[in-house]
């Protein structure tokens, strides 16, 4: 039953990582649903509130949660943590905590610092996600360089993709907004992808479902480099058909 709510909650909440799921080979589902499920519960806690402290107070339960999880003692029942202690050990436990300590930074209006600690955000929030599943699948240490780099393009598209809302919301997403800037920060992740892309011959077959999160990432950055207009009018996502294809094409190839 948790796992049945683990994917209703991806299928309405979040539902390019439920189409990654159902591309996935069915052994990585149990995995990949609670992992997911978490992440999308944990990502929209800061957005249910305009009061900050209360967006600490949900934020703060869900580190609880990885506490009790990473310590191996008893675990709170809830319809995702439950499955989600099935799935992680402490380390594990450890990746999600630095991504929910990372979301602090959708509670409030300040912008990021500087480039590092944009891309500290990313590599905490998406490819510290990617990297969390493709261990849980069996991924060895000397892939997650690999993988955080193809979780931190993924993660920049997405972010990319999501401009217009934020700035809507009050935020300012991007260090830098010019076009020019925009062009640099999407090239430079398309180069993260092809990086990632040489190394993951460390990550076995099973392990590259949790790659397929990322699936519209090329597509997206391909988009962004080439007109990063696109972004800020809210203007980069591609064709049903063009969306069809580039999953269809990851799921082939085992990566994004």
């Amino acid at each position: 039953m948790s796992l049945t709510a683990c994917a209703e909650l991806v299928e309405r909440g979040d539902p390019d990582r439920f189409r990654a799921v159902l591309a996935a080979p069915v052994a990585a589902r149990p995995v990949l649903l609670p992992l997911y499920a978490f992440n999308l519960e944990v990502a929209r806690a800061p957005w249910v509130t305009s009061e900050p402290m209360i967006g600490e107070m949900r934020l703060q339960w869900w580190r609880d949660a990885l506490e009790e999880i990473g310590s191996g003692g008893q675990v709170r029942r809830h319809e995702v943590v439950t499955p989600l202690a099935d799935v992680l050990d402490p380390q594990g436990a450890a990746l999600l905590d630095r991504l929910v300590a990372a979301r602090r930074w959708d509670l409030y209006r300040d912008p990021f610092d500087d480039r590092a600690a944009f891309d500290a955000y990313l590599d905490d929030t998406a490819a510290g996600l990617m990297w969390a599943a493709s261990r849980a699948l069996g991924a060895p240490a000397a892939a997650e360089a690999p993988v955080r780099a193809l979780g931190r393009a993924a993660g920049l598209a997405a972010w990319l993709l999501a401009v217009p809302d934020l700035e809507a919301r009050g935020r300012v997403p991007l260090v830098d907004g010019r076009p020019d800037a925009v062009r640099a920060l999407a090239a430079g992740a398309l180069e993260q992808l092809r990086d990632g892309r040489r190394g993951i011959r460390s990550v076995p077959a099973e392990a590259r479902a949790a790659l397929l999160a990322g699936w519209r990432a090329p597509a997206l950055l391909s988009r962004a480099v080439h007109d990063p207009g696109r972004v800020a009018a809210g203007a980069l996502v591609e064709s049903e058909a063009a969306r069809r294809l580039a999953l269809l094409r990851a799921a082939l190839l085992g990566r994004i």
